[in-house]
């Protein structure tokens, strides 16, 4: 059973980051954006059976969750705290056996051959998504195809305003100056 270690405000005032003592999930992010595509994680959906909340994102020792906008972090927060406690550590136990399927695309494009999403993961990696998970957030690449690539938030980023905005076009800057000029990058 994770103890929760701090609780952390993130640059979306509707979300906010629960740092763990114990890892829910071994390297591979968990993202649902409704109770209906949490049902087959218990996780997931001990957190949405609390109420009040739009969406829950986990990976490692952290779960960043986003509350409604009519509802106040104060009555919120102990209540999402017990769900938390009594998740299974995977420490513990063998954690989600369906983690593959849950990150879908993101694992065939990083499974992916093609040598320039590799080097667009590898300068994520390095730049971009350190900054991400510190506010609570992440990013994975869909796919890549006729030099559009498709990535999505997930986390607090999902939905901040200045993820689609001013750190998509730091991205697309960033790929365009060094992997490819001709390279767009849309969020999905």
């Amino acid at each position: 059973m994770p103890k929760i270690a701090d609780i952390q405000e993130t640059p979306n005032p509707n979300a906010v980051k629960f740092i763990l003592r114990e890892p829910v999930s071994h390297g591979t992010s968990h993202s649902f954006d409704s109770i209906e595509e949490a049902k087959d994680d218990q996780l997931a959906k001990s957190i949405f059976d609390v109420g009040n909340v739009v969406s829950v994102f986990y990976m490692d020792k952290m779960i960043t969750i986003e509350k409604t906008d009519i509802s106040d972090w104060d009555e919120v927060l102990p209540e999402l705290a017990v769900p938390i406690r009594a998740a299974e550590s995977v420490m513990n136990g063998n954690g989600n056996g369906n983690a593959a399927a849950a990150v879908g695309g993101a694992i065939a494009a990083a499974a992916s051959d093609d040598p320039v999403i590799a080097e667009i993961n590898e300068l994520l990696d390095d730049r971009i998504r350190p900054y991400l998970a510190s506010d609570g957030g992440w990013l994975e690449v869909l796919s890549l195809e006729d030099n559009l690539l498709k990535i999505r938030y997930q986390g607090a980023c999902g939905s901040c305003p200045s993820s689609l905005t001013g750190t998509l076009m730091a991205i697309e800057n960033m790929i365009k100056d060094e992997i490819n000029p001709d390279i767009e990058v849309e969020a999905v």
